[in-house]
């Protein structure tokens, strides 16, 4: 079992790297291996809408001058998926929100039913809504929302600082305990064990 990161800071080794690594090194206490992607400081495409990678059963997303593919083929090999992301002005990072809205509408069948957590981190305030946003996407793929002690937020503003949020990387260390505890009951039987769903039934409210 592995556990995909992505880190959408354009800080390789900020605060947002900090506190990833604090649910990494917990994971692997655990057992659980991990990956960190980071996202770097070139262009990430949004999302233009033109259904390409449906109409032609990509799987994928049509445009590859990015990281989206690359974080698809990984995902095809990850049983959970934790992205990470520093709060600008009470958001997440446009990279974070581009990349999941490309992701999961290209290749969601690699994300359903797979555990997921989002990690903020900020300066003073605005992660709780930063937070709630990336919730929201995975709660419409289906992927189990991995909890902790608080909510996944760590603070700090200069380099380093959030090693210095004790409560910060302690909730980290306990989303890390409890994803690696549905991991391994979701995978007690050798193969992943999810729920039956019924086939989906959509409605346009205007026709």
């Amino acid at each position: 079992m592995k556990v995909l990161f992505v880190n959408s800071s354009p800080h390789k080794n900020g605060n947002t790297s900090i506190a990833l690594n604090e649910v990494a090194h917990q994971l692997k206490h655990n057992g659980i291996e991990s990956e960190i992607l980071h996202v770097g400081v070139k262009p990430i495409r949004s999302c233009i809408a033109c259904g390409q990678c449906r109409a032609k059963a990509l799987q994928r997303c049509v445009f590859n001058d990015d990281i989206c593919n690359s974080i698809t083929e990984k995902m095809s090999e990850s049983a959970a998926f934790i992205i990470g992301t520093p709060v600008y002005y009470g958001q997440p990072t446009g990279a974070a929100l581009s990349l999941l809205q490309r992701l999961f509408f290209s290749a969601g069948h690699l994300f359903q039913n797979k555990p997921a957590a989002a990690v903020t981190v900020c300066r003073r305030g605005g992660a709780t809504a930063a937070f709630q946003t990336l919730n929201i996407a995975f709660q419409m793929m289906n992927m189990p929302v991995v909890t902790s002690q608080y909510w996944n937020i760590v603070y700090g503003c200069e380099p380093g600082q959030a090693s210095l949020d004790c409560e910060g990387m302690q909730t980290m260390r306990t989303l890390a305990d409890n994803m690696a505890f549905l991991l391994k009951k979701i995978h007690a039987g050798g193969s992943p064990q999810y729920p039956q769903r019924e086939e989906w039934q959509p409605l346009n409210f205007i026709r």
